[in-house]
């Protein structure tokens, strides 16, 4: 049984194989599967967006599919940057970039919490759809801490572990992070199953 993941992030990638190979499952990437797509994500929740995705994957092969949009969520901006995550900053910022909008969005702004949030889509090769979305709260720091991890890590103050994502490591990143939590929700729901 293959799962194709609608993405060519290795460390994604990775991630899942480690977590859905006891059920059987080979993992694979969309270009493995020799799929060559860019999906424009208009949707306006992360789920709307991981079923775009996945849906969109899922019409070019007969295995599973696997599908997640993710992003930062702060309450003191409504939500933002939410869906526009990773374009917050422009199609080609960097983090830095990314980073240093969201701080001066913020300013002195007292209330600085905020979560990360994923969503997973799952297709079934019968055209089922399975979602799960995991969360994990914290808050932003005025200025970056820590040098590992990706995008708004180095802000992101977790409650869980007590430091940024960017000063975790991935072990201790991947056991509280909103992808792991939503993966577990989904490998939960999975192992209910009969899986073919």
């Amino acid at each position: 049984m293959k799962i194709v993941v609608a993405t060519n992030n290795q460390n994604k990638i990775r991630e899942i194989r480690e977590m859905f190979s006891p059920l059987g499952f080979e993992v694979i990437s969309q270009s493995e599967e020799g799929i060559d797509i860019d999906v424009e994500e208009t949707g306006d929740t992360f789920a709307k967006n991981a079923l775009i995705k996945a849906r969109a994957a899922a019409m070019l092969t007969d295995n599973y599919v696997l599908a997640d949009d993710s992003g930062l969520c702060v309450e003191a901006l409504g939500g933002k940057p939410g869906v526009m995550s990773a374009r917050y900053a422009g199609p080609d910022a960097t983090d830095a970039d990314k980073i240093n909008k969201l701080l001066k969005a913020l300013g002195d702004e007292t209330d600085r919490r905020a979560k990360f949030v994923s969503a997973m889509a799952f297709i079934f090769p019968n055209g089922d759809e399975l979602m799960t979305q995991g969360e994990v709260s914290g808050v932003i720091l005025r200025e970056p801490r820590g040098e590992n991890g990706f995008g708004y890590d180095p802000v992101f103050f977790s409650d869980d572990l007590g430091k940024t994502f960017a000063e975790a490591d991935a072990e201790e990143k991947n056991s509280v992070s909103h992808r792991g939590r939503a993966l577990a929700a989904l490998y939960a729901e999975l192992t209910k199953r009969e899986l073919k």
